[in-house]
């Protein structure tokens, strides 16, 4: 794609470390950019993802598609000379077994939705 200018992005955790920042191609898919976060991911990091599925990029709060790519998804090139885009990453693990959780006072039980026990 010539002539397209290159997408400079960071990466900010929750606890407020960055990864990045690096430039991409407007034509990067988000499922491609969040298979380096998996990559780049800080050693010794508590709960850091474990798939691709676990990490939700948000951009001008939105949460981004896996299969769209920079452009689709309307991620624009900085408005200033070296502008550099910070999207906010989350960690969503699922739920081990979702027919049978208990909150942690151990009052409520989830079985076909929530019931006091």
């Amino acid at each position: 794609m010539a002539g397209e200018e290159l997408i400079e992005l960071k990466f900010r955790l929750a606890d407020g470390s960055d990864i990045g920042p690096n430039k991409y191609n407007p034509a990067t898919t988000v499922g491609s950019l969040k298979e380096i976060i998996l990559s780049q991911w800080p050693q010794g990091k508590e709960n850091g993802p474990k798939a691709v599925s676990d990490v939700k990029l948000i951009n001008a709060g939105r949460i981004l598609e896996n299969n769209r790519t920079l452009a689709e998804s309307r991620v624009q090139v900085g408005e200033l000379p070296g502008g550099i885009i910070t999207m906010h990453v989350v960690v969503q693990h699922p739920l081990t077994d979702k027919k049978n959780v208990q909150v942690s006072n151990g009052n409520y039980s989830l079985r076909k939705g929530w019931s006091q026990t």
